[in-house]
């Protein structure tokens, strides 16, 4: 087992500034990760005034393009911001450790935002992966694998599922795939599995797709949703309610939303690929269901089978998923991008 970092008190604490805001309604999974740092290091939230200004160690960053597009301000002088953040990093020398949630932003990035962030990827001398199939980049990269929400989602209740119930739940954008879910569901023989039923929970990103799912609501009675963003309560309760949850994202490398549905001990169905794959085989049987090529009511029809008939374990195994182990590696991921040094395994 990994033995703890020691800390030398007799040091100043490492700074780190990360490089999103705290909000209340916010995904977790930075929460937890500065409160894994934290016995390890001094951390502060994203501010424009801490960044060109303020006194850090290493600036930690998720999804750049978050740091673009603010929309309290014009879309020129955020640019400027952004060019002023790299200048003093640059002349500091302070080193940028980057997680890579995903290997381009969702939505797309203009020329100029893409400029922009091949200038901060010039800058980070750390990537931290958070699968252990994802490609290393120079000139380092850790392996830190996402954490789960067990204990985050502790304190919610967690209803007994609904047999048939399938689930979507999370931001509704287009590379998710929903519509492709919409199609496979409404084209499942409601003789074959009567109590079928579909549930999508989340904000739509497009008015397009809002439209998509309350056309198929009105026309299907077994199809209901949830269109808006809803609380950790909210959330827990209609994860619980799932049979199985289901995940059809086009593109898919780390998925939060599949460690949460885990973590609430209920199976998903998601496409195959090499991440999901080897997610399945580390938390054990009958747990990551996963298919190939579109997804339709047949394919449907065989999850919920499988979902009845393939034993699992009482849950899913994350036993290296733990957030003590994730909050040293980071230390050590910091402390190896500021001394230039190879990062330890």
């Amino acid at each position: 087992m990994r033995a703890s970092l020691a800390i030398d008190n007799a040091q100043p604490p490492l700074r780190v500034l990360q490089s999103l805001r705290l909000q209340t309604d916010d995904n977790p999974y930075v929460k937890q990760v500065v409160a894994a740092v934290s016995p390890y290091a001094d951390v502060s939230w994203f501010s424009w005034r801490t960044a060109l200004f303020g006194r850090y160690d290493v600036l930690h960053v998720h999804w750049p393009e978050f740091l673009l597009r603010a929309p309290e301000r014009s879309r020129g002088l955020q640019y400027a911001l952004f060019l002023a953040l790299i200048a003093r990093i640059a002349l500091l020398r302070r080193p940028v450790v980057r997680t890579l949630h995903n290997l381009e932003p969702h939505e797309g990035a203009s020329r100029v935002e893409r400029f922009l962030l091949e200038l901060l990827d010039r800058r980070t001398r750390m990537w931290i992966r958070l699968n252990p199939v994802s490609a290393e980049r120079p000139p380092q990269t850790a392996t830190i694998l996402h954490g789960h929400y067990r204990d985050w989602f502790a304190r919610f209740a967690v209803p007994d599922s609904v047999p048939g119930r399938l689930l979507y739940f999370g931001l509704i954008r287009p590379y998710k795939g929903v519509e492709a879910l919409l199609d496979g569901f409404l084209g499942l023989d409601p003789e074959l599995a009567p109590e079928a039923a579909l549930r999508i929970v989340g904000h739509a990103s497009t008015e397009d797709l809002r439209r998509r799912i309350i056309d198929a609501c009105n026309a299907d009675p077994r199809v209901g949703a949830l269109l808006s963003y809803v609380d950790d309560a909210t959330l827990a309760a209609e994860i619980g309610q799932a049979e199985l949850v289901v995940l059809p994202f086009r593109r898919m490398l780390n998925s939060g939303s599949l460690l949460l549905a885990l973590s609430l001990n209920r199976p998903v169905l998601v496409p195959r690929n090499e991440a999901n794959e080897a997610l399945a085989e580390e938390v054990g049987p009958g747990w990551v269901y996963m298919y190939d090529g579109e997804l339709d009511g047949d394919v449907l029809l065989g999850a919920l089978w499988q979902v009845r008939n393939v034993p699992r374990t009482q849950m899913p195994d994350f036993s290296r998923r733990e957030w003590a182990d994730a909050g040293d590696r980071h230390y050590r991921a910091y402390l190896a991008a500021i001394r230039g040094e190879a990062v330890e395994a």
